[in-house]
C-alpha cells in the first residue's frame, strides 16, 4: 500500500498540512519540526506524487551534483566538468541548471539533498567523490536513489564506487516492488588502489624504506582504497607497514602539514612521505622546509590527484593523476542521455603516475636528517 501523506504526519506527530508546508519549502517552519518531518519521510519512503514527479523529472531542467566539499578543487573540477556539458547541445532552450550541493562530508546531509532534488524534480543528479563506509548509511543512499529513478531521474556516481552491494541489493527489491524495473545508477569509479600502489612503488624503487603516510579521514572509501593501495606495494617489496607510519587527516593543507609534523616526532629518519592528496601533500613540504629539509633531497613527497597547482609547486610535485575532467564530462553526457553506459553500468578510470621534482633518491646521509627535526615541533603551520 503506498504511503500518503497522512502516514508521514502520524509518524512526525504534526498535521498533515504542516508536512505539506515542510515539503513545499514555502512556509516558515521550526527546525525541530521539520527535522521531524524529514525523517518520516525517509522512514516511511514516502514519495511525493510518484507518477507526476516521473513526468516532471523526465522534462526538468534541473541537474544536481553532490560534492563533499566546495573548496576542494577536486570537486571544483568534476563539478565544473560535469555543468560544462549541461549547455544546449541540441540549440537554445536545450540547456540545463547546474545546482551544486555541498555536503561537508555529512552522510545525512547527503540524504537530504537528495531528499529535495527529488522533491525539485531533478533531471538528473551526480555524486561525486567517496562514500562513508557505513552499511545504514549505504542502504538509504539506494533507497533515495531507487526513488529518484523511479520518477524519471538519471543518476550517476562519478569517481565514486559501485553502490555497496548491500545498499544495491535494497533497492532492487525496492524498486521491484514498484515497478519490477533495475534503477542502478552508472558509476564512473577511479583507481584510487592502483594509482597508490603505483605512487608507493616509484618511491621504493628510488631505495626509499621508511616512507609516512598521510592517509585522508577514517571512514571513507577513497582513504581505505589509497591506503590499501600503499600497503600492496609494501608488501610487494617486502617492506614492513610499520603502524606508526601512517597518520590520518582531512584532504586540506592544513591537516597534511599537522600529519607530517607527527610523523616526523615519531620517526625522526623518514626519507619520504605519501600524502592521502595533492592539497595535503602541500602542507607536507611546509612542515618539512619549516624544519629545514630540503625536497627531495632529504625527503622525498607525493600526492594524488594531480590537481590543477601541482604542476606549480616548487618544487612540482610527483602524484597521480586522476582523469577528474575527463570523468565530469562523461558524467555531464551520461546524466543527460547523451552518453551510453558502460558495460554493466561500471566503468573504473585507472590513474596515471606522473614524476615530477619532489621525489629522489634516498641520498647517503639521509637517516641523518633527525637532527634537523629535533625540537621546533610546535612551530607554526605557515611556512613555505
Amino acid at each position: 500500500m503506498a504511503v500518503t501523506l497522512a502516514d508521514v504526519a502520524a509518524r512526525a506527530g504534526v498535521s498533515a498540512a504542516t508536512v505539506s508546508r515542510v515539503l513545499s519549502g514555502r512556509y516558515p517552519v521550526t527546525e525541530g519540526t521539520r527535522g521531524r518531518v524529514l525523517r518520516a519521510v525517509a522512514e516511511l519512503e514516502y514519495v511525493v506524487d510518484g507518477p507526476a514527479s516521473a513526468l516532471a523529472g523526465a522534462g526538468s531542467d534541473l541537474v544536481g551534483i553532490l560534492v563533499n566539499d566546495l573548496a576542494d578543487p577536486f570537486f571544483g573540477v568534476l563539478a565544473g566538468a560535469v555543468q560544462g556539458e549541461l549547455g544546449g547541445a541540441a540549440g537554445p532552450g536545450d540547456e540545463k541548471l547546474a545546482v551544486v550541493c555541498g555536503t561537508g562530508g555529512s552522510p545525512e546531509r547527503e540524504l537530504d539533498h537528495l531528499t529535495r532534488l527529488q522533491r525539485q524534480r531533478a533531471a538528473a543528479v551526480v555524486l561525486t567523490g567517496g562514500a562513508p563506509e557505513d552499511p545504514g548509511h549505504a542502504r538509504a543512499l539506494a533507497a533515495r536513489l531507487a526513488r529518484l529513478a523511479e520518477a524519471g531521474t538519471r543518476v550517476v556516481l562519478c569517481g565514486r564506487p559501485p553502490l555497496d552491494p548491500v545498499g544495491a541489493e535494497g533497492a532492487e527489491r525496492h524498486a521491484a516492488r514498484r515497478s519490477g524495473a533495475s534503477v542502478a545508477p552508472v558509476t564512473l569509479a577511479f583507481d584510487n588502489r592502483g594509482g597508490a600502489r603505483r605512487l608507493t612503488a616509484h618511491l621504493l624503487a628510488l631505495g626509499h624504506r621508511r616512507i609516512g603516510c598521510v592517509a585522508g579521514p577514517a571512514g571513507r572509501t577513497t582513504t581505505t582504497e589509497r591506503l590499501a593501495g600503499h600497503r600492496d606495494a609494501l608488501a610487494a617489496h617486502g617492506v614492513a607497514d610499520v603502524p606508526g607510519r601512517t597518520v590520518p587527516g582531512a584532504y586540506d593543507r592544513a591537516s597534511g602539514y599537522d600529519a607530517a609534523v607527527e610523523l616526523l616526532r615519531r620517526e625522526p629518519d623518514l626519507t619520504a612521505v605519501v600524502a592521502a592528496n595533492d592539497t595535503a601533500a602541500l602542507g607536507v613540504c611546509a612542515a618539512l622546509r619549516d624544519r629545514g629539509l630540503r625536497i627531495p633531497h632529504d625527503v622525498s613527497v607525493a600526492g594524488f590527484d594531480d590537481l590543477p597547482f601541482s604542476v606549480d609547486a616548487a618544487p612540482a610535485l610527483t602524484t597521480v593523476r586522476l582523469p577528474l575532467l575527463e570523468a565530469g564530462a562523461r558524467a555531464g553526457r551520461l546524466a543527460l542521455g547523451r552518453a551510453v553506459a558502460p558495460p554493466g553500468g561500471v566503468a573504473t578510470l585507472p590513474g596515471e603516475l606522473l614524476v615530477r621534482e619532489s621525489t629522489g633518491p634516498v641520498r647517503s646521509g639521509a637517516a641523518g636528517v633527525g637532527g634537523a627535526v629535533s625540537g621546533g615541533i610546535g612551530s607554526g603551520r605557515t611556512g613555505g
